[in-house]
């Protein structure tokens, strides 16, 4: 192939009514279904009614997490004005309430989200909040990857100019630049980790340190993550006179939290 690819698809599926159904909601859903398989196949400690549960809970905790991150780490002004816009998908305008839907998440507000959950329905469920969370990370990055996917349909989360003939021009953007397509970047990154994860649970079975596979999660998604955001636009005016973006900024911790569950010799957190 000679030059770059010019990309304009509609991210909206169909419309019947007032009903939108569009490919990143699609592929929300279809990730967080994939993610409620694999954690099934590597599941031996949970019921089926106990499954039920915990899916109903990490699935609120990554929808909340992802959204309240998202307006506190990226506009905290306005949505600290507007806390209701936080949590429902409107917004509050001088001709009434619009459905709008969530236009902002942030992949780490979910995982703290996630690990909320997962420690309410442990603690509720008498179950160890690191035994799920090792299976939930190992199960769960492909939902990451199925949303970044979505990112793509929709034309968002920009990659920076490739300098050259080579890329992915949005239509959307109205602009002929050639782009990074960071959202595939990120995409591909997350099935790679997916499978390896999968792969270690498969052969290995649970690790004998309680978190050690959520600590590996971290280290690679996080990694994943700070090195592919020098690829993506930042996405507030801020970050332009930031040396490392707020996305790379939220990373860090991640990274050190991750390397202790790996190294760590003695299991001295004791919510296992």
């Amino acid at each position: 192939m000679n030059g770059p690819i010019f990309w304009d698809v509609d991210p909206t599926i169909f419309t019947i009514g007032s009903f939108t159904l569009k490919y990143y909601s699609l592929l929300f859903g279809l990730g967080i279904l994939f993610g409620y398989q694999a954690f099934k196949r590597i599941n031996k400690n949970l019921s089926q009614d106990e499954l039920d549960k915990l899916l109903f809970y990490v699935f609120i905790g990554i929808v909340l997490g992802a959204r309240i991150g998202h307006c506190i780490f990226y506009e905290p002004e306005y949505y600290l004005a507007h806390p209701l816009e936080m949590i429902l998908p409107i917004q509050i305008t001088e001709d009434g309430i619009q459905f709008t839907g969530f236009h902002g998440l942030a992949s780490h507000g979910g995982m703290i989200g996630v690990l909320i959950a997962v420690y309410i329905f442990a603690k509720k469920n008498n179950k160890s909040v690191l035994r799920i969370m090792d299976k939930i990370c190992s199960a769960g990055i492909i939902t990451g990857a199925c949303i970044r996917l979505g990112n793509f349909m929709n034309s968002e989360i920009i990659g920076k100019a490739t300098g050259g003939d080579y890329g992915v021009v949005f239509a959307a953007l109205n602009d002929p630049t050639p782009r990074h397509p960071a959202q595939l970047y990120e995409s591909f990154g997350y099935f790679i980790m997916f499978f390896v994860l999968m792969y270690l649970f498969k052969k290995y079975g649970e690790s004998k340190l309680p978190g050690f596979y959520m600590g590996l999660f971290c280290i690679m998604l996080f990694f994943v993550r700070f090195f592919i955001e020098f690829f993506k636009i930042n996405q507030v005016a801020f970050e332009e006179s930031m040396p490392i973006n707020m996305g790379q900024i939220l990373t860090i911790p991640f990274l050190f939290i991750g390397l202790y569950f790996v190294f760590r010799k003695n299991p001295s957190v004791n919510i296992s």
